[in-house]
């Protein structure tokens, strides 16, 4: 339930168009529903603007299909990152309207259309192999409500590639930068733009690369004001993050 639909309920109530029992009957689990294996949040859209989204992987089948389940008999916009085909299978057979972006990896079922601000998001990779990456950050963003441009593969390497997009990516409000290896692309989009750069360090890269540590480092090292890092892989915490900054007034 959103503070708007609360106090709509409460007007009604007001307004005697809804008795107390009504209403309490619409308040019961209105904090949480206890699954035995999942508490599941119903009070968080309200305190933080946006509903629980759901971590799949670790989860079973079945439970994925069971928190999919209860959180859309709530109304809520469900999302469900780190999903594979079996999970979304599994949902689906519950809930047709569910939806599976594979490169991303996230199960959507979209029951409220949430208003889209002008502004957009800038999604910058530095190579093509960091594109699962990316997607799961720029469908976080769209499902979320916001506008995205996507730039694959401009890293330092062919740094001609970024240079000739930089009047669409100045135009954004929040730029994602996702880089592996060394990790320098995010340094060089941060020394060009003045607006806030979100980098994403990702596992790629040869053995020295340590699964993103040493992209993790450079980032966490950039000289470039204005640039701050996620955890490595963590496409889902940059795109929340850059959707929260393009949303607020």
């Amino acid at each position: 339930m959103t503070r708007k639909e609360i106090e709509s309920l409460l007007k009604e109530i007001k307004n005697g168009q809804k008795s107390i029992e009504d209403a309490l009957e619409e308040f019961q689990n209105f904090t949480y529903t206890d699954l035995g294996f999942a508490r599941i949040d119903h009070h968080r859209e309200m305190r933080t603007g946006y509903p629980e989204i759901v971590y799949c992987a670790g989860k079973t089948i079945e439970q994925v299909a069971g928190i999919f389940r209860v959180m859309t008999e709530k109304k809520h916009n469900v999302i469900g990152t780190r999903a594979d085909e079996k999970m979304f299978e599994s949902v689906k057979n519950v809930i047709p309207e569910a939806v599976y972006y594979p490169v991303a990896r996230i199960i959507s079922i979209p029951l409220k259309k949430i208003p889209s601000p002008k502004s957009k998001i800038a999604v910058i990779t530095a190579g093509t192999s960091d594109i699962p990456v990316a997607e799961e950050e720029a469908v976080t963003a769209e499902l979320l409500g916001n506008k995205v441009l996507r730039i694959f593969d401009a890293g330092v390497a062919g740094i001609h590639r970024l240079v000739d997009k930089l009047p669409d990516i100045r135009s954004c409000r929040v730029i994602i930068v996702i880089a592996g290896m060394e990790g320098a692309l995010a340094s060089v989009v941060g020394g060009l733009v003045d607006k806030p750069v979100i980098a994403v360090p990702t596992s790629v890269g040869y053995g020295a690369n340590f699964g993103g540590i040493s992209a993790l480092l450079a980032m966490l090292t950039s000289c470039s004001a204005g640039v701050t890092v996620v955890n490595i892989d963590n496409g889902f915490g940059a795109g929340f993050s850059a959707s929260m900054i393009n949303q607020m007034k």
